[in-house]
């Protein structure tokens, strides 16, 4: 670190493991994905119906993704067509996990989140997109 540096400003770039693997695992379809696989082997268009709104090149991305971050085990068996199977890896599972926790804390509190916007709309004027609960867009 050189005079001045400070570790906050050598965190804040694209090279930032913790954001490198927050943007991969907190994507809308990653979470998804890994949910869907928690605890069970899928094959693609088992994923593909369960997963809705995803489109196939889209989970194609995605499963991709997740492999190549060890997230993921790929399986092709030898038949016509080839059969392929997706599964979480050992480490994936811990991720599971700590994404299962998350949801049940999102669904246990989703009242109290939205409450707590109606009120502060009420107070400091309803942002663009409000009526609909999403966040704004980055």
């Amino acid at each position: 670190m050189y005079p001045g540096d400070t570790e906050v400003t050598d965190q804040v770039g694209a090279a930032c493991p913790i954001r490198d693997l927050l943007d991969r695992i907190g994507g809308r379809w990653s979470v998804r994905v890994i949910e869907e696989l928690a605890g069970r082997t899928r094959r693609f268009t088992e994923l593909e119906r369960a997963i809705e709104g995803i489109s196939r090149r889209m989970l194609a991305r995605t499963l991709r993704a997740l492999e190549r971050d060890g997230l993921l085990a790929r399986t092709v068996y030898p038949t016509v067509p080839a059969t392929v199977e997706y599964a979480l890896t050992p480490l994936a599972l811990g991720l599971a996990a700590l994404l299962a926790a998350l949801a049940d804390w999102a669904r246990n509190h989703r009242s109290d989140v939205l409450a707590a916007r109606e009120r502060y709309d009420t107070e400091h004027g309803a942002p663009a997109g409000a009526s609909t609960g999403a966040p704004e867009s980055r």
